[in-house]
């Protein structure tokens, strides 16, 4: 399936406020609210829209401290990256991992209550992860802008 103009602005729209009713959303794309309804749907099914969620505020919740983790692994075999993959999803503090090509294998990205409290999670948990043959971290000292929304 390909999508039109019209299923951009619907995308557009639902990135930046998902929690708007169709009703809405029918009059920012403006399209009747029945053919609004229907093209949410058919996105949604065929996985354009993944997921609805909320945007929690880390700071607000305890966790102002953002740590980007490059890991580099002691092996490039399927077992050795499986077994790494596996375990770091475990993590409650990881929010990201994403495998890389360049210097590190992995990049994380961590947050945390403060300084402190990273350093629990490295002992508690990154310090244990299989394959991992070096281990850097970089904090964050002030995220200029952050968004979820896609250029679409």
């Amino acid at each position: 399936m390909t999508i039109d103009a019209t299923d951009r602005r619907i995308l557009a729209a639902l990135q930046r406020q998902g929690r708007m009713t169709n009703a809405e959303l029918s009059e920012r794309v403006n399209l009747s609210a029945s053919a609004c309804h229907r093209r949410v749907q058919r996105l949604e099914a065929e996985g354009y829209i993944r997921d609805y969620v909320a945007l929690l505020d880390a700071r607000r919740l305890g966790f102002p401290t953002t740590v980007f983790v490059e890991i580099t692994l002691s092996g490039q075999a399927d077992e050795v990256l499986d077994a790494f993959e596996r375990e770091v999803r475990k993590i409650p503090d990881v929010l990201e991992c994403h495998l890389m090509a360049g210097s590190a294998d992995y990049l994380l990205k961590v947050v945390a209550e403060d300084t402190e409290d990273f350093a629990r999670i490295h002992r508690a948990y990154l310090a244990r992860l299989p394959g991992v043959a070096q281990m850097q971290s970089s904090f964050a000292l002030r995220t200029v802008f952050k968004t979820t929304a896609l250029p679409i």
